[in-house]
């Protein structure tokens, strides 16, 4: 998937040398959530938070909507009200479900 701007790219595709998980990395500061189409500023406190973002901190360009509603709406009505514990289809599992659309 192509990001607004080379340098939220980066990060998007961020890998460190140093630290397999990357909220332990204090050089990763966003993380992006293919299945959600979600973007949010890592929270470096130990855990694996983020703040939910609306524009890119480099150029200012607004991100897409989060389809993370969209997503527990559409498992709803296929009966599935658990994705912990339920079976998800495949579909919704990366971006297919919003990359149909577009």
């Amino acid at each position: 998937m192509k990001h607004c701007c080379a340098r939220m790219q980066a990060q998007v595709d961020f890998s460190c040398p140093d630290h397999p998980e990357l909220d332990a990395c204090p050089e990763a500061l966003i993380r992006y959530s293919d299945k959600f189409r979600e973007y949010g500023l890592r929270i470096h406190d130990g855990g694996s938070g983020s703040v939910a973002i609306a524009h890119c901190p480099w150029c200012g360009a607004t991100l897409p909507v989060s389809l993370r509603s969209r997503w527990f709406d559409e498992l709803a009505a296929l009966g599935i009200d658990d994705p912990l514990t339920q079976v998800v289809p495949e579909r919704f599992r990366h971006g297919a479900l919003w990359r149909d659309d577009v």
